[in-house]
């Protein structure tokens, strides 16, 4: 690869006798990965693949997964490179807490904290990018996500409606990008010496929001796939001079990871908790990841809890649903319609008036004339729902996702079921007879083959 020369003087002279090694792993190979949703089933092609566990997360595996098999678009698996992974094991958040993934897209990361919340609490998951925002929709709910709700928004904006609300806060900072330089040779071309400079002047600001988010005794993960010390731990050093409230935790370090370097920054002895992932030193790409405690005081305002928004009709249409589908309802959700379309809130969201959201929580489907129509999302979320299901083959799963209707072998109950394939929700089939009515999304439809839908 052709690295610009300034690049490469500037990590000769900070890497020193490691520099040869570090330089030549740019030519290297890519490393691909995957991961496991703990949520989901395992099928027995899933598990045909994880041959090769990454050694400090036990839901990665090192290997390539294909975007078209039934295991990544039923949510069960999902494609991230693996030093990327160390980021959400280190933020790993407990059940039940507040969580902000701060610059979220395309979803990596909110897609590996939600395998640790396991459908409870609130995740807030941000992206300021319009264009990138439904990149992330869209892997939030293959993921089959109930307690997330999506903003497009400043991080200033956030703070202005949610200070001292989340007990974690995830800062996957935008940064220079030299980390990716190997996976991705275009991030090369936007590199220049003074690029580092300008994005942690960006990331200061970020982090200026972020920290009027946290509740006290929270946790802040900080994380940059940038080797460039000004955005790495000269941005910790200045954030523990700016809030001396913080607290680095020391990362354990594993599969050749090292300590972060005091010395590329004011030399304080705590950076080095921090951690640093090299391509020489491990099977992955560039990343720095910092876990900090939050021992200040941060005044919050009262928020109301979101309320049901539902008309009479509107009700009566869901309540019926509920009742063919032999539901009682669903957990932790608070039921609001935003036109024809029903979401369910997460519970412990509060009520923000001014936040630009993109989505306020799992669309359950839309109110037609007279009845209900149940979303995919609703489907792809349903693993531990009681909504009747119906297994159906690998073969009728490459007609449905085509668009096609098929016949079962038995009659069910007619009306809506999810279809399931190998255990896993794949999508609503409405049943007459034996005959199944397709509803896979339109704008998702392909051909599956052999070839192009093998995990």
């Amino acid at each position: 690869m052709q690295l610009p020369a300034e690049f490469i003087q500037k990590y000769q002279r900070l890497l020193g006798d490691q520099a040869p090694a570090f330089l030549a792993a740019f030519d290297g190979p890519v490393e691909k990965g995957f991961r496991i949703n703990p949520n989901k089933t395992v099928t027995a092609t899933m598990r045909a693949k994880m041959t090769a566990p990454v050694p400090y997360s036990p839901i990665g595996y090192y290997g390539k997964v294909n975007g078209n098999a039934l295991e990544h678009l039923a949510g069960a698996v999902y494609s991230q490179e693996p030093s990327a992974m160390t980021v959400g094991e280190f933020a790993k958040p407990e059940p039940g807490e507040r969580v902000l993934d701060l610059c979220a897209a395309p979803g990596g990361k909110t897609t590996h904290l939600l395998s640790y919340l396991h459908q409870t609490g609130l995740l807030v998951t941000n992206e300021i990018n319009r264009q990138r925002v439904t990149a992330l929709g869209d892997n939030v709910e293959r993921y089959g996500a109930r307690n997330t709700v999506i903003t497009n928004d400043t991080p200033a904006a956030l703070a202005k409606e949610l200070p001292g609300f989340f007990d974690r806060i995830l800062v996957d900072a935008p940064c220079s990008g030299e980390g990716m330089f190997r996976k991705d040779h275009d991030a090369v071309q936007y590199w220049t010496p003074d690029y580092p400079a300008a994005c942690a002047e960006r990331q200061r600001e970020i982090l200026t929001e972020a920290v009027k988010m946290l509740r006290p005794g929270g946790h802040l993960i900080y994380s940059t796939c940038t080797f460039a010390p000004e955005e790495d731990e000269q941005m910790m050093a200045w954030l523990l001079k700016t809030y001396p409230e913080f607290e680095l935790e020391p990362l354990a370090k594993t599969a050749g990871m090292v300590d972060a370097k005091p010395e590329w920054a004011d030399g304080n002895p705590e950076l080095a908790k921090a951690a640093r992932l090299f391509p020489h030193l491990m099977r992955g790409e560039g990343h720095f990841i910092a876990k900090l405690v939050y021992h200040g005081t941060t005044v919050g305002k009262d928020k109301k809890v979101v309320r049901e928004q539902l008309n009479a009709t509107q009700r009566q249409l869901w309540t019926d649903f509920l009742k063919k589908q032999a539901m009682a309802g669903l957990p932790q959700l608070v039921l609001q319609a935003h036109g024809d379309q029903l979401y369910g809130v997460p519970a412990m969201m509060p009520v923000t008036r001014k936040l630009k959201v993109f989505r306020p929580g799992i669309l359950l489907g839309t109110f037609k004339k007279k009845r209900f129509e149940p979303s995919y999302a609703l489907a792809l979320a349903s693993d531990d729902l009681s909504l009747p299901k119906t297994e159906i083959t690998r073969e009728q799963w490459a007609l449905y996702v085509h668009g096609e209707t098929f016949e079962l072998t038995s009659a069910p109950v007619a009306g809506f079921r999810v279809l399931t394939c190998d255990g896993l929700p794949v999508g609503f089939g409405k049943i007459v007879a034996k005959t199944v009515k397709n509803f896979f999304p339109k704008g998702l439809r392909f051909l599956a083959t052999s070839e192009n839908a093998t995990l």
